[in-house]
């Protein structure tokens, strides 16, 4: 629940418990109040009737009620006032004046002239009833009878009934439009949060803190949290600004030198390969030995040198590209390398052609398996499999054929593996394995892999081999515009693979399938 809601709600239910408190004291106060007024109503009925009351006066000197006269007035009262009246005489027999408006069934005379409430099954109604005393001869102490006079409840329940409807609509109306001015409030009061949310996520979008944050007039929280984002957007755009000026001047030396290198390595090489064909014995081991490392040296200069140019967007045309072709290549410049592996290449035939650099994909598929047997130990088995991957089909213009929308290199192994640590940084520059065959390489080959890869709008992850190694998964988008390999160029890249297997005797194993 966002807080908008979370505060237009809060306001509601206080503004609920208020008005529900306010509404219980107005409904108690109200209904109490309509109760005194219809109990006083009632007893100055009841006793205006009681002084209206006509007697005879007897001989000996004895007041009593005149039955005939009382009949009459009370049927006319009772009917005029929608009322029910009993009447009884002093020692509380009932005198059998019941008026047509009067409840039915026997009445008991109260003890005193209390309020009581008489239920009427006629009509199923509910009376209030106030006794009064008859006072025909001005004594209070010598009543001569007694008047029972009630009203029905049902107008005084709709009354409160109507008044009580009322408070709880007034309640719910209350908490619907506190919950509706709290949405607007606390919209109102968001919205500058709204809008530091958007202008975070933009810059986490784009990596560019150089943004503007929306001014507020405001001297709140929120304008004070606004201030300081910018401030720190400020410093982010200034700090990477600086780095970036580091990295490029870094970029830009490390092309140079390795570009002012190449020169003096080249001549260097030249020499120690003279010098070690004209030494013997253990200077020309000696010269072997430094033939080796600026032989290293070359290599790495060439890695630094491509990462240099791949970093500053300088790279060569792309053409449609047969990775087939490119596999066979990099298997046969890595044969000699594989010492105690074992090498098995899968190729679905006809060639499968890609938009890209020849020598840029070349250089991934030897990093690879360079990675392969450099990292692994002696007699494990090294696969590269290369396939289409089905998907979305679309014709080919070479004769209506479907081709896939992706080709799929793997190359995996079944050695130890590469750790969990490390699998986040593995192609970070200078990053090394973790196991006991890291010491070869120089931390640049996964590097050079994963350039090539974004360079050719492709992907590669690492993950676990079936066999209990490691496996790379690199995805290629397909040149459609190419078709499939003739079948003689099928027939030599067959033959270059099983002249691979025979280039050196250090190689086992070594298999190029077409599946």
């Amino acid at each position: 629940m966002t807080i908008r809601w979370r505060l237009a709600l809060t306001s509601a239910a206080l503004t609920f418990i208020i008005l529900l408190g306010f509404a219980l004291v107005i409904s108690a106060f109200t209904t109490s109040r309509l109760k005194s007024d219809f109990e006083t109503s009632l007893k100055a009925d009841a006793t205006n009737l009681t002084s209206r009351i006509p007697t005879r006066e007897f001989e000996e000197g004895l007041i009593a009620i005149d039955p005939d006269k009382t009949s009459e007035l009370v049927i006319d009262t009772a009917a005029a006032d929608d009322a029910a009246v009993w009447l009884f005489d002093p020692t509380g027999e009932n005198v059998e004046l019941k008026s047509p408006a009067s409840a039915s069934g026997d009445v008991v005379l109260p003890p005193d002239n209390s309020l009581v409430n008489i239920d009427d099954q006629a009509c199923d109604c509910t009376y209030r009833v106030y006794t009064a005393p008859i006072l025909a001869g001005g004594d209070p102490g010598d009543p001569q009878g007694f008047i029972m006079f009630g009203r029905q409840l049902a107008a005084l329940n709709a009354t409160i009934s109507r008044v009580q409807y009322f408070l709880g609509l007034g309640v719910l109306v209350g908490t619907g439009l506190a919950l509706l001015a709290g949405l607007a409030v606390a919209r109102r009061a968001m919205r500058p949060i709204s809008d530091l949310t958007y202008v975070a996520r933009h810059v986490s979008r784009t990596r560019d803190p150089a943004v503007t944050l929306p001014r507020t007039r405001a001297k709140d929280e929120i304008a004070d949290l606004s201030r300081t984002l910018e401030g720190m957007l400020r410093a982010l755009d200034d700090a990477q600004r600086e780095a970036e000026a580091t990295l490029r001047r870094e970029r830009e030396f490390v092309a140079d030198a390795s570009h002012e290198l190449r020169t003096p390595l080249t001549s260097v090489l030249a020499n120690l390969e003279l010098l070690q064909e004209q030494l013997k014995g253990e200077d020309a081991d000696i010269a072997a030995s430094a033939l080796r490392s600026t032989q290293r040296m070359r290599r790495l200069v060439a890695d630094l040198l491509f990462l240099a140019r791949a970093d500053t967007g300088h790279t060569a045309g792309k053409q449609s590209t047969d990775l087939a072709h490119v596999v066979a290549d990099a298997v046969a410049e890595t044969a000699p390398l594989a010492a105690d592996h074992v090498m098995r290449v899968e190729c679905p035939p006809g060639g499968i052609f890609v938009w890209g650099i020849q020598d840029d994909l070349h250089r991934l598929v030897v990093n690879l398996v360079q990675n392969a047997l450099s990292h692994t130990p002696p007699g494990t088995i090294v696969r590269l499999r290369l396939r289409r991957k089905a998907g979305t089909m679309r014709p080919s213009t070479n004769g209506g054929e479907p081709v896939a929308e992706s080709v799929i290199l793997e190359v995996s192994d079944n050695g130890p593996g590469i750790d969990e640590q490390q699998r986040e940084r593995i192609f970070e520059r200078f990053v090394r394995g973790g196991n006991g065959f890291s010491g070869k390489g120089s931390g640049l080959g996964l590097a050079i892999v994963g350039t090539v890869a974004a360079s050719h709008g492709a992907t590669v992850k690492l993950t676990d081999s079936p066999e209990g190694g490691a496996r790379f998964v690199v995805r290629l988008p397909v040149d459609g515009s190419s078709g499939a390999l003739a079948p003689d160029e099928v027939e030599e890249q067959s033959r270059l693979a099983a002249q691979t297997s025979t280039t050196t005797g250090r190689t086992r194993g070594l298999r190029f399938r077409r599946s």
